[in-house]
């Protein structure tokens, strides 16, 4: 049996910020134990800064290890004026304008211009009809973003969630601090297993929400302080169960079993088709990669990864080496994310010699031999890390921006190199 490899991924940025914000809210003290110390989360933690919310790190590791978090919430919303910078957050622009629209006074919430190039308008016209001003910056109807609120309403409310489903979940989180009961629908909603999430962290913090006949509703009566040990980041561990795939290692990610609430576990059933043995456990996940005697990957199939997005690229980074082509899609409103995330993976598998084929929310990757290529990783720390793990099978690839990936993972290459040491010279440079 070969050695397993255990890999040491860092928290969940989606749970992360959703539980700082659920904090921030709540009445009392509450401890977030191992989040993920990454740029995004950081960038969040200020910017509940700018809203007035105290957050400070404490001594003591805890069960989960990693550090501890102590958020003192007012048990209210915020009151303004709130000067409020996301840096490159999608998830501080998206959640905290509904966090602020549920309180009093001026807000005005900015970031870097990649944040300024992701669209804000669905959740900006939702605000106006919960009873709040909020005026977004032309032509992308993004950041900059001014808000007037005198409290929000709450009522029946359908919500444009194409595009990203992080606007359903802003308001959302916001619903226990409206006057009354939010009934929501998101139309058109991506990345489902997302807002599931979103759920099941608001009931962990006392909140009141269910869904019934596409409907999701909230009830008003704020949050309760809570303590909560944050899961390690499913979209990280892809890059590692990719890696076993392709070396034909055995790698295992403590904490991340059966019961995570997070989507993107949902990956290692795609490494599955592509011929990995995968096994779930309570409190683990492994994956051993099971290549053909030449090396290869079974390919030959289609996958709709639209509630999955994230890992998508990990997947198309790694399918020239499948025996066959790869076609993922479902996932247009990839392309609206730190980068157009279609168009960059195809750009650089292109830069690799491999063939593609791209739509407006698909890709197919044929299969082929990749040759040497710097990486445009488009300060997208998923295309910086996807494309590692190609790196480990293909040598020569190296990466234009390796310091991107500090916005999920700082430590991504130190640990990718401490796995396979063999495989890791080149790829973080």
């Amino acid at each position: 049996m070969s050695t397993v490899l255990t890999a040491r991924i860092p928290g969940s940025k989606s749970i992360t910020n959703r539980a700082l914000l659920l904090a921030a809210a709540a009445d009392g003290v509450s401890l977030l134990r191992a989040p993920l110390v990454s740029e995004d989360t950081v960038a969040f933690r200020e910017a509940l800064a700018g809203l007035g919310v105290h957050v400070e790190t404490v001594a003591g590791a805890g069960d989960a290890g990693g550090e501890v978090w102590k958020v003192t919430g007012a048990g209210r919303p915020p009151a303004g004026p709130g000067t409020v910078w996301c840096e490159d957050a999608g998830t501080a622009a998206r959640f905290l304008p509904p966090f602020a629209a549920a309180g009093r006074g001026e807000f005005a919430f900015d970031g870097t211009d990649q944040l300024r190039a992701r669209p804000l308008r669905p959740l900006a016209e939702a605000l106006g009809r919960l009873g709040a001003r909020a005026r977004v910056t032309e032509p992308v109807g993004g950041l900059p973003l001014t808000l007037t609120a005198d409290g929000l309403a709450g009522g029946e409310l359908t919500v444009d969630a194409s595009l990203s489903s992080q606007y359903l979940t802003g308001l959302l989180m916001a619903g226990p601090l409206m006057r009354r009961p939010l009934t929501v629908r998101g139309e058109g909603l991506v990345s489902r297993p997302y807002i599931t999430m979103t759920q099941q962290l608001m009931r962990h913090f006392g909140a009141y929400v269910d869904e019934f006949g596409g409907a999701i509703q909230v009830l008003p009566g704020g949050y309760a302080a809570a303590e909560l040990d944050v899961e390690p980041d499913a979209s990280t561990a892809s890059y590692f169960f990719a890696a076993a795939a392709v070396t034909g290692a055995t790698v295992t990610v403590p904490g991340l079993g059966r019961s995570s609430v997070q989507g993107d576990l949902g990956f290692v059933e795609v490494l599955r088709r592509a011929g990995a043995h995968v096994e779930i456990g309570d409190h683990c996940t492994t994956v051993t990669g099971a290549p053909s005697a030449e090396g290869l990957l079974r390919g030959g199939f289609a996958v709709d990864m639209g509630d999955i997005s994230d890992t998508f690229m990990t997947l198309a980074a790694i399918a020239p080496l499948a025996d066959a082509p790869v076609t993922v899609h479902g996932i247009g409103h990839a392309r609206l994310k730190e980068s157009d995330r279609i168009a960059a993976v195809e750009e650089n598998l292109r830069a690799l010699g491999i063939r593609t084929a791209s739509g407006p929310d698909r890709i197919t990757v044929h299969p082929g031999r990749p040759t040497a290529a710097r990486i445009a990783c488009r300060r997208d720390h998923r295309i910086a890390m996807a494309f590692s793990v190609l790196g480990l099978r293909v040598p020569g690839i190296t990466l234009d921006d390796p310091s991107c990936v500090g916005k999920t993972f700082p430590g991504f290459h130190a640990e990718l190199g401490r796995l396979f040491p063999a495989h890791s010279s080149s790829n973080s440079h």
